[in-house]
């Protein structure tokens, strides 16, 4: 990394060092040649020559440092000194001034303009106010430049950070992505690879005995497996840009919870209490994707013949209550809960996320309730 950062830099400053140089040189000479109408000293050869060596020398600003900020500083008090016409004749020694102290070379540049001043005061015999007059110009011009640079660095720096600001927003929002993707393909291959599981150990254990509940088993199977793969592929299509293979299925919502009862693997009951109203996409989704990760999980630890219980209460004005409870299958009451996994971390991720809660327990007869407090309202993206 450090052998690359100096091979940049040149390039990056030499684009446009010639182009300076010669806007140097136009200012610098056309100016002086309008501006020296009226006066009594008039341009000659070594005055266009002065003039024009030094906005060639801007070229070498970078490069050479030193010998330019000494070479433009010298050819600027030979003019002054041989008494040519006033003008804009301090471009260059600007144009290398601007460039020292974006180099932060203000020692190399304090240094050459104390020479330069002694130099013309020496050589022009200048008086002590003119010295003085000289001086001030110089320590003014000198403060013109740093404040304007300064805010210049001021104004670059605060959009380096409004980059990287918006760089890490971006990055969060990917990696907020990715998290909600892994967990819709947790709770979508988690809830129809444990109900194919469940109907495979069915049909084995009645294919000799009851040919057609063998059957049915397999219907089931090869149904949960059609529905896995269409909620997977619905699921892989938001990595895609928009606009590109948009999702042939709509997202699953509460709308589809009696099919979802229905191929849950175990007997289901649903209680729907207010009035059902329409919710916000992210909201149904969840409240979807809680039923499905806890009904799986009613196949995975619940006592054989358990059964569970949906209920969706729509009464609070501004929120809702989805929540599943088992039995346990007749295992009775549990007094030591087994330890919190991935699924309940991740339905109670889904609500507090949209501002809602979740509260997973054991019941004191036995099995296990799920209770989801979610809001009716979308939930605004900071």
């Amino acid at each position: 990394m450090t052998s690359a950062s100096p091979s940049r830099l040149p390039q990056r400053h030499g684009r446009g060092g010639g182009g300076l140089a010669l806007l140097t040189i136009l200012v610098q000479t056309i100016g002086t040649m309008l501006a020296a109408r009226g006066q009594e000293a008039q341009l000659n050869l070594l005055g266009y020559a002065l003039l024009i060596g030094g906005g060639m020398l801007v070229s070498a600003r970078h490069s050479s440092p030193r010998l330019t900020a000494l070479a433009v500083g010298g050819v600027t008090v030979a003019y002054h000194v041989l008494d040519y016409p006033r003008g804009p004749t301090f471009m260059a020694a600007i144009v290398t001034a601007v460039a020292l102290i974006r180099a932060g070379r203000h020692k190399l540049l304090g240094l050459t303009a104390i020479a330069c001043m002694i130099a013309w005061i020496v050589l022009a015999e200048a008086t002590f106010a003119q010295g003085l007059t000289l001086a001030a110009w110089v320590f003014g011009l000198a403060v013109v430049l740093e404040v304007v640079l300064g805010v210049g660095r001021l104004a670059a720096g605060a959009m380096r950070e409004q980059r990287r600001a918006q760089q890490e927003k971006q990055r969060r929002q990917a990696s907020e992505e990715r998290l909600r993707i892994a967990q819709e393909l947790h709770d979508v291959l988690g809830h129809h690879l444990s109900l194919i599981n469940v109907r495979a150990g069915v049909g084995r254990h009645l294919m000799d005995r009851q040919p057609e509940q063998a059957r049915a088993a397999l219907d089931t199977i090869k149904d949960a497996s059609a529905e896995a793969l269409r909620e997977v592929q619905s699921v892989l299509n938001a990595l895609y840009p928009t606009g590109q293979n948009a999702p042939r299925a709509p997202q699953p919502g509460l709308d589809r919870l009696d099919q979802l009862t229905v191929d849950a693997g175990l007997p289901v009951h649903t209680i729907v209490t207010g009035q059902p109203r329409a919710l916000p996409a992210e909201i149904d989704r969840a409240g979807y994707r809680i039923v499905q990760e806890a009904l799986t999980n009613v196949r995975r630890h619940a006592g054989l013949g358990a059964t569970a219980t949906i209920t969706l209460d729509y009464t609070p004005p501004e929120a809702m209550l989805v929540q599943v409870r088992d039995d346990g299958g007749g295992q009775g009451p549990i007094i030591e809960p087994a330890a919190e996994g991935n699924g309940i971390s991740g339905m109670r991720e889904r609500a507090t996320t949209l501002g809602g809660s979740l509260i997973a327990e054991p019941m004191p007869g036995g099995g296990w309730q799920v209770s989801a407090m979610l809001p009716t309202t979308a939930v605004e993206s900071s």
